[in-house]
């Protein structure tokens, strides 16, 4: 029996343009490609039309398909010889599943390969002229998940974390953030902490709200912002408002 391979792949924060050659190159000799829902749709563009295509989308309580379906579905296809693509949203090894799912991967024996991606984490803070670390304001930086479902997943410590680093990356925290920001100024942050939202960043539809930990979880509300969106805490919020630099998508 030929087995295939699968390749978990990262697509980026948004920004076709932002996708690696390497992802490029594996897309196009796909015969498979399970996608995620933050996939921009140029991107998909890139694999063969003959390819088959099957959404695994998830959101907020509602999943297309549950995890361990995901990780079976990857399996067979690549026992039956095809060249999986398993494509995610910004970097498939950071709060993308893609441990799980290389773990399902090895216990079978089925040859993978991971193709970083260029995660929100960073890239929608850039966008928005926001540079994580900065000779002056921040040497350390903590990324975290503001989203944990049910009673799976390990705990995030805030009240730690508020003293732990100089600059606090979100990511899916937007739904839980008024109690967030309680938690971490609970731990020791000052409600007057710098903080800014980035929503669909590097998209078209990019926005950017910067204020105060301690009240810019209600403006949020007020302006209606969304998932997906990136929070950042700490002084280097503050330079969104003079480095801020993105219009449009540049290409």
């Amino acid at each position: 029996m030929v087995h295939g391979k699968v390749f978990l792949v990262g697509a980026g924060p948004g920004d076709p343009a932002l996708l690696t050659v390497r992802a490029a190159e594996v897309l196009r000799a796909a015969d498979v490609v399970i996608y995620d829902r933050l996939v921009n749709k140029a991107i998909l563009e890139l694999a063969p039309k003959t390819a088959e295509k099957i959404y695994a989308g998830k959101r907020s309580g509602k999943h297309v398909l549950p995890q361990e379906k995901i990780n079976e579905l990857l399996v067979k296809k690549a026992l039956d010889g095809k060249r999986v693509v398993r494509l995610k949203g910004g970097d498939p090894f950071l709060f993308g599943r893609g441990g799980e799912e290389a773990e399902a991967l090895a216990e079978k024996q089925v040859d993978f390969e991971v193709v970083p991606g260029v995660t929100s984490a960073i890239a929608a803070p850039a966008y928005a002229g926001i540079p994580l670390t900065h000779r002056d304001y921040a040497s350390s930086l903590a990324i975290v998940t503001g989203h944990r479902a049910g009673n799976t997943g390990k705990i995030v410590n805030w009240s730690k974390l508020a003293s732990a680093v100089d600059t606090i990356v979100i990511l899916m925290g937007v739904e839980a953030f008024e109690s967030t920001a309680a938690k971490l100024m609970e731990g020791g942050l000052d409600p007057d902490t710098p903080a800014a939202i980035i929503e669909q960043g590097t998209s078209k539809k990019q926005r950017s709200l910067i204020g105060k930990l301690g009240t810019i979880a209600k403006e949020a509300k007020e302006r209606n912002v969304k998932a997906p969106a990136v929070i950042v805490i700490g002084k280097v919020a503050t330079l969104g408002e003079k480095l801020s630099w993105f219009k449009k998508p540049p290409r």
